[in-house]
């Protein structure tokens, strides 16, 4: 998979064949990870949005809630949820299909990183 400096996700093979390309993001995107199936990707973006899609580059939901810059992003172990990480200085959790679970403050500066442990319990 790789991504550009404009809205698109592009995800290709490891023979260097183009794939699919995801559109829906309306300013560059900054983060993608695979989910740990393999059967997802979810990318961040300086929209301030989250996305998930099928390997076939359908939009499956659009996470929404950062007020800046979603600069990191993160399936879970059990790849139920996505964390992301703004420039907003948030963490958000967020189920697959958009809702909201949780927003994590206290950072005084732009959130650049997000990782789950690898028992996804923190």
């Amino acid at each position: 998979i790789v991504f550009t400096s404009n809205e698109t996700v592009q995800l290709w093979s490891a023979e260097g064949k183009q794939l699919c390309e995801m559109r829906g993001h309306l300013d560059g995107v900054n983060d993608v990870e695979f989910s740990p199936d393999g059967q997802h990707i979810v990318s961040g973006s300086r929209d301030d949005t989250v996305r998930l899609w099928s390997l076939e580059g359908e939009q499956l939901s659009e996470m929404r809630g950062h007020t800046s810059v979603v600069a990191s992003v993160a399936f879970s172990p059990d790849g139920l949820r996505v964390a992301s990480g703004s420039d907003d200085e948030t963490v958000r959790m967020w189920s697959l299909g958009g809702k909201q679970l949780h927003k994590m403050r206290g950072h005084t500066k732009l959130v650049k990183s997000v990782a789950f442990s690898p028992d996804g319990q923190r």
